[in-house]
């Protein structure tokens, strides 16, 4: 708990996305340089327009300028969901309500006192195969669009996981329905808080895991993260077997 606590006052801000579920973007994926420099004064009115690397000039796979930028803000806004999921995952596989002991164990070589990045190391190589499985099959049916967000589709769109088989009774992208009355307008200005949170989510993501890979290299995290001794960019790490 300690941890946790620790991890929620260095980086209190990052508790704000906890109450923003993702919005539906209302600008098309049809956007300029222009528009794009509009929604970064929104986003961050102090930094503003910021393309170092020239990105928005590039064109991927013959998609065309327009393109490209639909795709890499669809990325942009992915990516910032998963690491909203992560960083809040990091935080709770550090309790005790989950890394601590348990009456029946929550999966095969589960061990109690290990640290997330330990946790993942203990999952059977298996298991990681069908999780890994799992998010191949959600990324495959999120690009199954009515208008894809690189040929003028809205950018963070996920597609409704429902039809009339009984078991698929929510939607994945909103299960409770907390959008289905509100407005464009109030879409687009959750979309503008949900960037933000994903961009602060993945700066809080990458912190606790460069501090438990490099202890001190984030001073105000230094020893509240405990160390690990892995490496977190090889998920696959001494998982050989599919027994192990």
């Amino acid at each position: 708990m300690k941890t946790v606590v620790a991890l929620a006052l260095t980086l209190a801000p990052a508790a704000a996305f906890m109450a923003q579920a993702p919005a539906r973007a209302s600008v098309q994926a049809q956007e300029s340089k222009d528009d794009l420099a509009g929604l970064a004064k929104e986003l961050n009115p102090v930094i503003g327009f910021w393309d170092p690397l020239g990105c928005l000039n590039f064109d991927f796979w013959g998609l065309g300028n327009e393109g490209t930028i639909g795709y890499l803000r669809h990325a942009e806004i992915k990516h910032g969901r998963v690491a909203m999921a992560g960083f809040l995952g990091y935080l709770v596989q550090s309790t005790d309500f989950v890394s601590g002991p348990h009456k029946i164990l929550p999966f095969k070589g589960y061990e109690p006192g290990l640290t997330p990045p330990e946790q993942w190391d203990a999952i059977p190589l298996v298991g990681k195969l069908q999780i890994f499985t799992l998010i191949g099959m959600l990324e495959s049916y999120g690009e199954i669009l009515p208008v894809h967000y690189t040929k003028g589709g809205k950018p963070g769109y996920y597609p409704p996981i429902k039809g009339n088989r009984p078991e698929l009774v929510l939607n994945l992208y909103d299960p409770f329905g907390f959008f289905e009355a509100k407005t464009e307008e109030e879409k687009a200005k959750g979309l503008v808080k949900e960037i933000n949170n994903g961009r602060l989510a993945m700066l809080g993501l990458f912190s606790v895991l460069s501090e438990a890979a490099a202890p001190g290299s984030v001073p105000v995290l230094e020893g509240v993260i405990p160390p690990y001794s892995g490496n977190v960019m090889i998920p696959f790490e001494g998982s050989f077997s599919f027994f192990g």
